[in-house]
């Protein structure tokens, strides 16, 4: 068996190798077996284009479903919380908000070195570089981003209180103060050498921070690439059925989510820089503009959202900390993802992409 295999069948083969595998089958069939989800041998496949937690397809007669748990540890503070991640999905499943549902918790740590989630599976497409063929036409361009926008709203308009979800989050709108203060512990935490660029975005947004209005849901990771159009007829038109990768959310500002998506949109005609290209496909002739994107937010929510280039700039600065913390774990020989392996130049990048929007220099 090979030293660094992900997954192995019993805990004697995970003992047996240097590093910890990701998931061990046996085990974990028992665990299935006792919630009532299917039965026999899995078959897991590792799935999606995230480089944070690590989601697998695992599949046995009678049931399909979605594992999702955090990489190898050690891990930064705070991250990778699929525990609370989790329980917000429940928290949610009488909301109107577009979640798959959570089948099992394991909190325990016992059985993969770290708590992991077992949810239904949703079938459909993730869309990414390449647009599948039912969406290949004008109107459905539209409508994909016309339903990415729709599901934000949904979401900014649960009532976390009524919904039980006090404990989530703080709701008192310093929600901003918060970012740029835990942020920069982040950065100095994860730091690996000195970017004066980050530097830079962090005083321009301590300088120009905005007031916050309200308080509501806010998802943190929310762009093209974590949501998924369900399955369907060739000629029906586009839904979006479900919004993955809760990791980051809480309860903040929802202007946050506006600024996220459109940094990470990827629009005809601009440079729209690398936070943008894991969904590159929305550049092509006929989707919406990153300003459409904003006016349907604004109509749909009834929100002022006024100048989001603010929001827009914290995305790009938060993404260069998170990402450092990958590059770190990457030079410590701790991460499997080959996509660390480029980020020295890519956080750079990134930074400085994010001051051209700060200074209004991008198109």
């Amino acid at each position: 068996m090979p030293e660094s295999a992900l997954v192995v069948q019993t805990p004697e083969e995970a003992a047996a190798q240097d590093r910890a595998p990701l998931l061990v089958l046996g085990p974990l069939e028992e665990l299935l077996d006792a919630a009532g989800i299917g039965s026999g041998p899995i078959d897991a496949r590792m799935i999606g284009d995230g480089h944070s937690n690590i989601t697998y397809l695992l599949s046995r007669t009678g049931a399909d479903v979605v594992l999702r748990r955090p990489p190898r540890p050690p891990l930064p503070p705070s991250a990778h919380d699929v525990v609370r991640e989790a329980r917000l999905l429940q928290g949610l499943e009488s909301q109107d908000v577009r979640t798959p549902k959570v089948l099992l918790l394991h909190e325990d740590d016992a059985l993969l070195g770290v708590p992991f989630y077992v949810m239904e599976q949703v079938h459909g497409d993730v869309i990414g570089e390449e647009l599948p063929a039912r969406f290949d036409a004008p109107a459905a361009r539209d409508a994909l981003v016309d339903e990415l926008v729709d599901g934000l709203v949904e979401l900014h308009a649960v009532d976390w209180r009524a919904a039980g979800l006090e404990w989530f989050g703080k709701g008192d709108n310093a929600y901003l103060e918060r970012q740029l203060r835990r942020f920069s512990g982040l950065w100095d935490h994860n730091r690996t050498r000195e970017l004066a660029e980050v530097d830079e975005l962090l005083a321009w947004l301590t300088a120009h921070r905005p007031e916050q209005a309200e308080s509501t849901l806010v998802h943190g990771d929310y762009r093209m690439g974590n949501v998924m159009y369900g399955a369907g007829p060739a000629d029906a038109p586009p839904h979006l059925a479900a919004i993955f990768d809760w990791e980051l959310a809480t309860i903040g500002d929802p202007l946050a989510d506006v600024g996220y998506l459109t940094a990470n949109y990827a629009a005809a005609g601009i440079d729209s820089g690398p936070l943008a290209a894991m969904s590159s496909v929305t550049a092509e002739p006929g989707f919406p503009s990153r300003q459409d994107i904003v006016d349907r937010y604004a109509e749909r929510s009834g929100r002022d959202v006024g100048d989001v280039r603010w929001h827009q700039t914290l995305a790009g600065w938060k993404a260069c900390v998170f990402l450092e913390g990958s590059y770190k774990r990457h030079l410590a020989g701790a991460g499997d993802d080959p996509f660390f392996a480029g980020l020295g130049e890519k956080i750079p990048e990134i930074a400085r992409y994010s001051l051209a929007i700060a200074h209004g220099e991008d198109a």
